[in-house]
């Protein structure tokens, strides 16, 4: 990236990135008035208009007269330059072209609309003269989103009704209409605003963090607290002081089911609630947040990974919260890994990271033990609540009964809580209601059309779902197969199965799943979780989302159904993610002034992993499994590039597949191994074949040249595609 000047008089020759599928910088001439480096324009580019950004002085070396003018510079500030460098840096290292780095920091609709008025809709006052399904679901939606407004598209497709049916109820009064700037600033938080009170660890570390800040300079922080100690009020110290700094501050979260409850802890910490960006928001507000943002009228922002690509004019703090979660991992178009490029995004603007966690990842953990990161420390639960008891629960003494899951230990223990008005928590990490479906007369397993992945049974959809492309059928009566009828049976147990299960046994108890299958919005689904944390229901059984910072006072005993599902299959990061998992899930347990016991059924009670767990000993697990990676030579202590090769036709792949792998002199020259080709574990995805091959070299190694030019030499087949994931989570 070139950067000769900040501005470029009319007619002077400037470069523009455009975000359309070009492996090049495109030369146009500046507007009349001149533009700035980094300024957002639109340029013709054929026939079409498209959004571009001034990425510096021209090349030349055309006709003067065939080079066109840029159409108009966009009413916002330009792109900074250390944004400019992040989304460089990123696609260096990921290895994606820059002209979709420059989508992922432009996926806010509306960018080239002239600022104007707009009118949107809210609650009026009054009833309407008839209440009828299609008005109830009208303000069920105004209702759910807590007094925000919409445009009459949004809310009509919100509320899934017709435009008809909502001007019905303007016309009455009932939704009124109002005339709103498009963009309005966000409310001003408050950073001198008095938090909660602390315990003495917390204001220990809080102030540490402060200090951190106060000096301006690029660090890295790991807060590793227990579960219940404390560490969002801890950190939100930190962003209170970058706020008073008068700089902005991101918060990263892994789920948008968190989303809410967390926006709620900022209203009162900072007296009103902070910009969002996450998949949750309408189209209106993600615009809005884009231009807040850049022109710095967004303070905090709060959102999914994809947040840290809005355009930033001060950044002072990024926190990732929950950092070893494994959706901060984008797996589809621009692979990266959020909680590294953050970390990266700090280093540009000389921000701090926060990197918050119970059970931090084990690159985390070693950047720490490195001394490459500053660690600080939450041992304490905060109040009275006290760490749950662990205790394992050994299947091949305590047998499960034909077509039950729940042992009768683990039973009796849930009958006792039942029985003192206390909540227990039945955790599957298994979405649905059983995991296959086969037929008992020929033994076919019914798979997905598209994927070679066998489709989950979700009884209250009345569907079978494919968990890898989305494809749904309805469940079948009669085999696919052999077409012999009553037949089907549901092998093993989801979420869905275990609420029947726990109907069955426990017929009194009030039982709630939460799971990400469940249709609802982010604002419904924290009512459901505010409704069990009030003692709405009595046995929760849910999946991974439950492990996820939710606090239920009544919770006093967690089951976990099937400890040693994570262990099975060859994962890199198996031992790793089941720890924190289980570790997670556990810590919902005596979050209050009632003691908890977390009950871990396994047939493996002596797997150094399951042992691990249970005696609580974290850092001696770390520390194996750092000894483990380092003499394997893998991450953290190693190198990894994933590639997948895909197309619709088996034989071309692999053709591709292996002609990689025989032609990679300048990978072997750097020192690196391949492993492979070899069809990936789930060996098609949508109707694609994919095929698998590994890259592994020394940690020192950069290993994203030698993977360019070996990539660049490849002429591929029509319909052949080549992805390369640098640091890769997964190895489906």
């Amino acid at each position: 990236m070139e950067t000769p000047q900040s501005f470029f008089r009319a007619g002077e020759l400037v470069a523009v990135l455009t975000a359309q599928p070009l492996d090049r910088l495109l030369d146009y001439k500046a507007p009349e008035g001149g533009v700035f480096l980094g300024a957002f324009v639109e340029v013709p580019l054929g026939p079409r208009k498209v959004i571009g950004v001034v990425w510096g002085k021209g090349q030349g070396g055309y006709d003067p007269a065939k080079i066109r003018p840029i159409y108009r510079a966009i009413d916002v500030p330009p792109m900074v330059e250390e944004m400019m460098s992040f989304l460089t840096r990123v696609g260096e290292y990921t290895l994606t072209p820059l002209s979709m780095m420059l989508r992922l920091a432009t996926r806010a609709p509306g960018l080239t609309d002239p600022p104007h008025m707009r009118r949107v809709l809210g609650l009026g006052r009054g009833e309407p003269n008839r209440m009828t399904p299609a008005r109830e679901k009208v303000f069920a939606v105004l209702e759910d989103h807590d007094g925000l407004r919409f445009t009459l598209s949004e809310l009509s497709s919100m509320a899934g009704v017709t435009s008809s049916v909502v001007k019905g109820l303007v016309k009455q009064g009932v939704v009124q209409e109002f005339e709103t700037p498009s963009d309005m600033p966000y409310p001003f938080l408050d950073a001198q605003m008095a938090g909660k009170t602390l315990t003495g660890e917390q204001q220990r570390v809080a102030q540490a963090l402060r200090l951190k800040l106060r000096s301006r300079e690029y660090c890295t922080l790991l807060l590793k607290g227990v579960t219940g100690s404390g560490k969002t009020e801890v950190y939100l110290e930190a962003v209170a002081e970058c706020l008073a700094q008068g700089r902005q501050a991101l918060v990263l979260l892994p789920e948008i089911a968190l989303t809410v409850e967390f926006l709620d802890r900022v209203e009162k910490r900072f007296g009103a609630r902070p910009a969002e960006w996450h998949s949750g928001v309408t189209m209106t507000e993600r615009r809005r947040c884009w231009r807040m943002v850049g022109a710095g009228k967004a303070q905090l922002v709060v959102g999914a990974r994809s947040a840290l690509y809005l355009p930033f004019q001060q950044l002072g703090l990024v926190v990732v919260d929950e950092e070893h979660d494994n959706s901060y991992k984008q797996e589809e178009g621009v692979l990266y890994n959020a909680r590294d490029m953050a970390v990266l995004r700090a280093s540009i603007c000389g921000a701090s990271v926060i990197l918050a966690s119970a059970t931090p990842s084990l690159e985390s953990w070693a950047n720490a033990d490195a001394g490459k990161y500053q660690r600080f420390d939450l041992a304490q639960r905060f109040g009275a609540a006290e760490l749950p008891e662990m205790q394992a629960i050994d299947l091949r003494e305590d047998g499960l009964e034909q077509g039950r899951w729940i042992s009768s230990t683990l039973a009796g223990e849930v009958q006792k809580r039942l029985e003192r008005g206390e909540q227990s928590l039945l955790f599957l990490n298994r979405r649905g209601y059983a995991p296959l479906t086969i037929c008992r007369a020929c033994g076919h397993q019914v798979g997905c059309d598209h994927c070679d992945a066998r489709m989950v049974e979700h009884r209250f959809q009345k569907r079978l779902v494919c968990h890898q492309c989305g494809e749904t059928k309805p469940l079948p009566e009669a085999c696919p197969s052999c077409e012999v009828e009553g037949k089907m049976a549901a092998v093993g147990p989801g979420v869905e199965r275990m609420a029947e299960e726990a109907e069955a046994r426990f017929p009194d108890a009030r039982i709630a799943v939460l799971s990400s299958d469940m249709s609802m919005t982010a604002r419904a689904l924290k009512e459901r979780i505010n409704a069990i944390a009030r003692g709405e229901a009595d046995i929760i059984i849910g999946t991974q989302l439950v492990a996820k910072g939710h606090n239920f006072p009544l919770l006093t005993c967690v089951g976990v159904i099937d400890a040693d599902l994570g262990l099975q299959g060859g994962d890199l990061r198996a031992a790793e993610k089941t720890f924190q998992l289980i570790r997670q899930v556990a810590g919902r347990a005596g979050r209050s002034d009632k003691k908890g016991v977390a009950y871990v059924q396994t047939h493996q009670p002596d797997h150094p992993v399951i042992k691990a767990i249970l005696s609580g000993e974290e850092e001696a697990f770390w520390k194996a499994e750092a000894q483990q990676r380092r003499m394997a030579g893998v991450p953290p202590y190693g190198r990894m590039a994933g590639i997948v090769v895909s197309g619709p036709d088996l034989s071309v792949v692999f053709d591709v597949a292996g002609y990689m792998a025989r032609n990679a002199a300048g990978l072997h020259a750097i020192g690196a191994e391949i492993f492979g080709p070899a069809p990936a574990p789930i060996a098609r995805v949508r109707g694609r074949h994919r095929v698998r091959i590994l890259v592994k070299a020394a940690k020192g190694v950069a290993i994203q040249g030698a993977l360019a030019r070996w990539r660049g030499n490849l002429k591929l087949p029509t319909n052949v595609r080549v992805s390369i994931d640098i640091d890769p989570q997964s190895f489906f």
